[in-house]
């Protein structure tokens, strides 16, 4: 197998994204179909990526039965990402599919049961394990270059709302799983353990017209995670926040301390005495990652040409999946919450 040829279902931003690296970046890769309810959308991309209009499908069913493809990337709303990846493990289809992973746990398991009895690959796009500066700093800790992380603070602020589905916590699990599933599994991960329990708090300071519509709805939380190792986690959550796309982390260690990440767009900072010290802030989260996205796409053709494990697996999808469910449960609750 010379090239891995991906369907790719979800035309919007980032299955478009992820479109553009296979296209671009990935050698061993081509696109084959683009599958989204607007065929319009879909149709837009084929032509981008040079593919005759007939690779547009609204259906992935329909992708299927006029085209040969070995893997598929899912980048469509989260509540219909299980439907996708078992329907392609029934076809002996690789998996790439965006985080959130799905709304459930239970739908988590359904997905890895189908993939693994179908012996198929199934990887879950959490991309700043891939991002040079993460890794560095994932290493510098797993080496004991600031001692026993005891407190790890990860934050997402996005700068303007996601799609509409998005906003009704029913269909979504809300802005901590569409924005913040990142910062559950950077604490995870960094830390190199699970999660105990959590304690969040959440308000809506900034969209009071969706809050007319989706009273649970939030723009704004604060996450306290206790870790089964002892140390502790806190999340930190704003969208939109309006001033750009931030995500940054911080380790305090029993040795030391470490950052990760920067709003700045650049090392680039000017000063005037007109204008004062200034720089240019990062605006786009597919900007911000873009390398990460590059080497995500690549590990998950490595993967399948190999027949290795992704290092981000769909177990790590649940656990943050999981972490986000019971964030949710506290913040209703009013109280803390183990998490399973």
């Amino acid at each position: 197998m010379s090239k891995i040829r991906i369907c790719l279902i979800g035309a919007g931003r980032a299955g478009e994204v992820h479109g553009d690296v296979y296209n671009d970046y990935v050698k061993n890769s081509e696109m084959a179909a683009v599958v989204d309810n607007n065929l319009e959308k879909a149709k837009s991309l084929v032509k981008k990526y040079s593919l005759k209009e007939i690779l547009a499908f609204n259906t992935f069913q329909d992708a299927i039965n006029n085209v040969k493809f070995d893997a598929v990337v899912i980048a469509t709303p989260t509540s219909i990402h299980s439907d996708y990846v078992i329907k392609a493990a029934k076809n002996k289809i690789h998996v790439f599919c965006e985080k959130p992973m799905t709304t459930t746990t239970y739908d988590c398991d359904r997905m890895i049961k189908a993939c693994k009895d179908a012996g198929v690959i199934l990887q879950i796009g959490f991309m700043r394990r891939f991002d040079p500066g993460f890794l560095y700093a994932k290493n510098l800790i797993d080496e004991g270059a600031i001692g026993k992380p005891i407190i790890i603070k990860s934050l997402t602020h996005g700068p303007e709302l996601p799609e509409k589905w998005s906003l009704d916590i029913k269909d979504s699990d809300g802005m901590l799983a569409e924005v913040n599933s990142h910062d559950f599994d950077t604490i995870r991960w960094l830390s190199g353990t699970e999660f105990e329990s959590v304690y969040a708090v959440a308000e809506n300071f900034k969209c009071p017209e969706i809050g007319k519509i989706f009273p649970d709805f939030y723009d704004t939380a604060v996450v306290s995670l206790k870790l089964r190792n002892g140390a502790l986690g806190l999340i930190d959550s704003v969208c939109p926040c309006f001033y750009g796309y931030d995500a940054r982390a911080e380790v305090v260690g029993t040795k030391g301390i470490m950052f990760i990440g920067s709003l700045q767009d650049s090392t680039t900072i000017t000063c005037t005495k007109e204008n004062n010290i200034f720089t240019k802030q990062t605006m786009s989260w597919n900007k911000r990652f873009h390398e990460a996205y590059i080497s995500e796409d690549r590990h998950f053709i490595e993967c399948i040409l190999s027949g290795k494990k992704p290092v981000v697996t769909g177990e790590d999808g649940k656990k943050a999946v999981a972490a986000v469910v019971a964030a949710n449960n506290s913040i209703l609750k009013g109280k803390p919450v183990n998490i399973v």
